[in-house]
């Protein structure tokens, strides 16, 4: 399901708060008249004389070696065409925002008013000292291509046109997997290209760098196969010309293995895909429509692999999954270009990539039980975390390899642990959790829709489609308050607890209750009273079936949700105690703290059972778990009966899961400097390992410092997030920020498609 785009709410995200979409901050000390001496005069004047004596210095000194130029005229902005480069702005702070939060690059858009190619080329060398990178955007064909070929030729850092080169990259890709997945050769295959733009061009030929010989390829433009009978082609377009007796798309496509597809909708037929050869291959990217419909092309054949532009469809190639990552290995190597061979091991790392286990976390965002290598599933999906990993490493070996890093990478160990803290960078996080939710939303019942922010954020996640709410409350009261809002809930099911139209249900939940506790002492009668209550009534909806998940408003730390959440859901068989997480995301990456909102005090089992719980739950979110078992003592130093509890826990786990990377009990200094605890705990399983999940002795410590964490701007929290109980049941305050509710109730939808995808049982 996608969220549509109107004119009003995108002009609004623009404009709101700040104009536009990215800014500078400073990343030094500032505060003092001694910090302002450092930075500007008149200590700048020392790294200044650095640099001048040893050029390369500047890398170590400024912020070159991270910071990326996002260059356009306007001439060919997405769809819109010659639109300037006053119009084309937002587009390129778009794409600097992109690299920063998917690669934790720096980067500047710079819209130049020329579109003589001679004078834009002299321009962008003029300012190329500034950056380590350069990203061309937008610039029409054919003159994108004399740009970036003397700029790459004129400058001595990577520059790259990514309208030509990024679908080649992702398409290439997709291309190798779904040709093993087929079964064919790609030195053997026919290739048809429909379109012969800047992105069709450099697809064809990275297509014969991987094995694709010319003889095979037939190109088409608007006017038909590019022969060389014609005499209308450009020095591009010559260079794929056939000699054989073909004039029209369709007597092209017989017989053809592949069709790309870079030029407009719906010129390809069902027919044409028929006329394939067995076990074809469509890549119909042109945007926003393809140039066959999904439907259409899957129906015409069913030993058809289908790929698109669109993310609401499988396979789709999108430029995302390699432009920040190239140029992050690019730049990291202080490569001097981006040529050939740092191209085709960025094609060769995707690939590889979704032939991976794919983390579970994503598995639930396609409401499939295992999503694995196939003829749906031949490209990482655009918000898989391990890109980052993957690509950039790989382009930076091929820099190396092909002799343009001036700066070789020899600690590939330290450098993936720093690409791995980048990971955490910003709200890739919380980006997944709404697009993984939005695949399937499900009913999440919120138990206080009669308070401002529930309702608030009620509307609000389901007109992002997120989730399908369901209100608990007086029809008369939350229209009232809606009203008063400003806040649209046509269509949304309201259910009155007092005035329930079906009263069997209330019933039916009231007979299933009593029957779950009778053993407890619980009659009908009493069972029927509770469902009065919100919090009895919108479980049971859940636990009946009736919903997919519940969220409850609380108004006080101490609240007695939780006691009702045991009572009609349950504890997971394998535990005896449930907890809550809340995850920060902060620029050192992200940070697991369990537990922050059910155990007040915690003995040895409790704390046992939450590491086992967040140990899970680290690796839903697609981390690989880093343990620390927090505590005012460190491995012995003091025999209190908190820090023993948390000894006894430790070597519980350590013994279950002898290769987990956990250790304690440990102050929080410790847990949080790696080189500190190194140093003065060489013993520790931790040892090398960046912490990422805390484990806190108490209730009160826990809370406390997220709490903290979040006053002082540290980052943003999701949470908290229940772990341990049999339904997707979930708290969090009335008076949270409405975003914050509706990311809970995301991750509410997603643990309602992973337990249906578990068959039921929360322990799968």
């Amino acid at each position: 399901m996608s969220t549509k785009v109107t004119k009003e709410a995108a002009l609004e995200y623009h404009r709101q708060g700040k104009p536009g979409k990215i800014e500078v901050v400073p990343t030094k000390p500032y505060a003092t008249q001694y910090d302002l001496a450092l930075a500007y005069s008149p200590g700048v004047a020392y790294p200044c004389k650095e640099i001048e004596a040893r050029p390369e210095d500047v890398y170590e000194y400024t912020d070159k070696g991270n910071l990326v130029a996002v260059i356009s005229n306007g001439t060919a902005v997405l769809g819109l065409g010659d639109i300037g480069p006053l119009a084309g702005k937002p587009v390129m702070e778009g794409k600097a925002l992109l690299f920063k939060i998917f690669a934790g690059l720096d980067c500047f858009d710079i819209e130049v008013a020329e579109k003589d190619p001679e004078k834009f080329i002299q321009t962008v060398k003029a300012i190329s000292p500034t950056f380590g990178g350069i990203n061309l955007e937008d610039i029409k064909a054919p003159e994108c291509f004399e740009i970036e070929r003397r700029l790459k030729e004129e400058c001595d850092i990577p520059v790259m046109h990514d309208d030509q080169h990024g679908t080649a990259i992702i398409s290439a890709a997709g291309l190798l997997n779904a040709l093993e997945i087929q079964g064919k050769r790609i030195e053997d295959v026919r290739l048809v290209v429909n379109g012969a733009g800047a992105a069709a061009i450099s697809c064809t030929k990275l297509y014969m760098a991987l094995g694709v010989r010319r003889e095979n390829i037939v190109m088409c433009d608007s006017h038909g196969v590019i022969s060389t009978s014609r005499t209308d082609l450009n020095a591009q377009k010559r260079e794929f010309a056939t000699d054989r007796a073909l004039s029209t798309l369709a007597e092209a496509m017989v017989g053809a293995d592949v069709f790309l597809g870079l030029s407009v909708k719906d010129v390809v037929t069902t027919e044409m895909v028929q006329s394939m050869a067995e076990r074809p291959i469509v890549f119909a990217l042109a945007n926003p429509d393809p140039e066959i419909s999904y439907e259409k092309a899957v129906a015409s054949r069913p030993d058809l692999i289908f790929a698109t532009g669109r993310s609401d469809y499988p396979n789709q190639i999108n430029n995302v999954l390699g432009f920040p990552y190239i140029f992050r290995g690019a730049l990291d190597s202080g490569a001097t270009t981006i040529n050939e061979e740092m191209k085709l091991a960025a094609v060769h790392a995707i690939a590889d990539l979704a032939k991976q286990p794919v983390p579970p976390v994503v598995n639930a965002a396609y409401n499939m039980a295992s999503i694995s290598f196939g003829r749906e599933y031949i490209l990482p999906k655009p918000l898989d975390p391990r890109l980052l990993t993957a690509v950039a490493p790989a382009v930076a070996r091929g820099a190396m390899e092909s002799g343009v890093a001036r700066r070789p990478i020899t600690d590939w160990e330290a450098y993936n642990e720093r690409l791995r803290r980048l990971m955490g960078y910003d709200n890739k996080l919380v980006r997944r959790i709404y697009d993984e939710a939005k695949r399937h939303p499900k009913r999440v019942v919120f138990g206080e829709a009669n308070t401002d922010n529930m309702l608030r954020a009620a509307v609000m996640g389901r007109a992002e489609g997120v989730i399908e709410p369901v209100l608990l409350g007086n029809e008369e009261m939350i229209a009232k308050r809606a009203e008063r809002l400003g806040l649209d809930i046509t269509g949304i099911e309201i259910v009155n607890l007092r005035h329930d139209r079906e009263a069997p249900r209330r019933q039916r939940y009231a007979r299933g209750l009593a029957q779950k506790r009778q053993r407890q002492g619980l009659t009908y009668p009493e069972a029927l009273e509770k469902m009065f209550d919100r919090n009895y009534f919108g479980m049971m909806m859940v636990n009946e079936g009736d919903a997919d998940a519940f969220l409850g408003g609380t108004y006080s730390a101490a609240h007695a949700s939780g006691k009702i959440a045991a009572e009609v859901v349950g504890i997971r068989p394998s535990y005896k105690h449930w907890a809550a997480l809340h995850i920060v995301t902060t620029k050192r990456g992200v940070f697991f703290l369990a537990d922050t909102r059910v155990n007040k005090n915690m003995d040895a089992d409790t704390l046992t059972d939450i590491a086992r719980l967040t140990r899970n739950s680290v690796e839903y979110f697609a981390h690989e778990p880093v343990m620390a078992m927090v505590s005012y003592s460190n491995f012995g130093s003091s025999s209190e009966t908190e820090c023993e509890n948390v000894r006894i826990a430790v070597n519980r786990m350590q013994q279950l899961y002898p290769d987990l990377a956990i250790d304690g009990e440990m102050s929080l200094n410790y847990a949080l400097n790696r080189e500190l605890r190194d140093e003065t705990f060489p013993f520790t399983r931790l040892a090398g390992h960046d912490v990422n999940a805390l484990i806190f002795p108490n209730l009160s410590s826990a809370s406390t410092a997220y709490r903290m964490m979040l006053e002082m701007g540290v980052g943003d929290a999701v949470g908290p997030i229940q772990m341990g109980l049999n339904k997707p049941v979930h708290f969090t305050s009335v008076n949270a920020r409405p975003r914050d509710i509706v990311t809970l109730a995301a991750v509410a939808s997603i643990d309602a498609a992973v337990l249906a995808n578990a068959g039921g049982s929360p322990d799968k």
